[in-house]
């Protein structure tokens, strides 16, 4: 099954886009998501998150990603196949989140990629039960992904909620 996964770098941070669009390809596989549905993952600096935080959230700080779903899950446009949304990543906060805590970096935006393509698809940590199916799911990606799930504990506590 095959999916259409941007990964949008301008900045041209160090990373193997392959890596990321694997881990989204991995949820949405898990999640029996229509073929060809389509996501972008667009990596940006910490101000410019720290916007978009301020924008749709409220929350006048940086975190290391955002989930902006599509207004209508899949949107679809045209003839071109289902879309669910954007994953805005902070590259300079995850990769100083990954170094403060000792993880590979490319584990950790995968583990990110990973958290926010879940949020896409409706998943939430709002309460303890969402949080334990969404962690579950989680842990199953990394596990078919061969991404240590020793990662996630020390990730509970960011911030990494969607804006909505």
């Amino acid at each position: 099954m095959t999916f259409t996964i941007d990964v949008q770098n301008e900045a041209s941070y160090p990373l193997d886009p392959l890596r990321l669009q694997a881990a989204a390809a991995e949820v949405l596989r898990q999640h029996d998501v229509q073929a060809d549905s389509g996501l972008s993952v667009v990596l940006v600096d910490d101000a410019e998150v720290q916007r978009l935080n301020n924008q749709f959230r409220g929350i006048d700080a940086p975190t290391d990603i955002l989930s902006f779903r599509a207004d209508d899950l899949p949107a679809e446009v045209d003839d071109e196949p289902p879309y669910l949304g954007d994953l805005i990543v902070a590259y300079p906060y995850a990769s100083a989140q990954a170094a403060r805590l000792g993880h590979d970096l490319h584990d950790s935006l995968a583990l990110l990629v990973v958290h926010g393509t879940l949020h896409l698809l409706g998943y939430d940590h709002d309460t303890f039960e969402n949080k334990t199916d969404m962690w579950a799911a989680q842990e199953a990606a990394l596990l078919a992904l061969n991404i240590p799930i020793a990662i996630i504990p020390a990730l509970e506590g960011e911030d990494h909620d969607d804006p909505a």
